[in-house]
């Protein structure tokens, strides 16, 4: 483990079928220390299920997947899929190097091509019995963080009783569910929306995924 740096987790949210998974996503971020929730595509959310979770996580926008990489890589952080492909370790194995972003599959399909592409490695959730051929979304990403979390020595919160201590909630930013930004980061997007308006404003998506349909597809369900 690099002792030298702060150590940090992401979770990238870019093709997740059923939109109330997210908030799920982001209760389960706040328990295992998260530093921010990466939204790639459509920036409102459901918050279904996060219990409040949402104030006491970032949530980060980009338009494209090659967007998002290249602020990870930026940060010197490993882009991690979950998933089980041939070169896929065992995340109990813990094959962690340094601050790792977690893509997630879609709960029916897995990791797209694309989604694949970005990513420096892969770790699959080992199963031991025979009654299922994979995990929620949220469950999956529960594990992985948690494992993630600990070894990368994260503190343990304090509890009390039987429950652990909630900070206060941050005063609130924004507008609910949705992920604002700077007004560079909107300057950016105007410039996008002229030089794509013909595709839209998603830089990466090809013709065939118009945008309209992509919206569907991203949180359909």
């Amino acid at each position: 483990m690099e002792n030298e740096k702060k150590i940090e987790s992401y979770v990238v949210v870019h093709n997740i079928a059923k939109r109330h998974n997210v908030g799920t996503l982001a209760r389960s971020a706040t328990a295992f220390g998260v530093s921010e929730l990466i939204l790639v595509g459509r920036r409102d959310f459901n918050a279904f299920g996060s219990h409040g979770s949402t104030s006491h996580v970032r949530f980060r926008h980009f338009h494209s997947l090659s967007d998002a990489k290249n602020f990870l890589k930026e940060r010197d952080c490993d882009i991690c899929g979950v998933e089980i492909t041939e070169n896929a370790m065992a995340v109990n194995q813990h094959p962690f190097k340094r601050s790792t972003a977690f893509l997630l599959g879609n709960e029916g399909t897995g990791l797209s091509a694309k989604e694949c592409e970005i990513c420096d490695f892969f770790v699959y959730i080992p199963q031991y019995g025979c009654g299922t051929a994979s995990l929620n979304v949220t469950v999956a990403a529960s594990i992985v963080l948690h494992h993630f979390g600990a070894w990368a020595e994260f503190p343990e919160r304090s509890r009390e009783g039987n429950k652990y201590v909630v900070a206060e909630r941050p005063t609130k930013q924004g507008k609910r569910n949705y992920c604002m930004e700077s007004a560079e980061s909107i300057a950016e997007e105007r410039k996008l929306k002229k030089e794509n308006a013909s595709n839209g404003f998603f830089d990466e998506i090809g013709k065939e995924e118009s945008p309209s349909n992509l919206l569907d597809t991203l949180f359909a369900g």
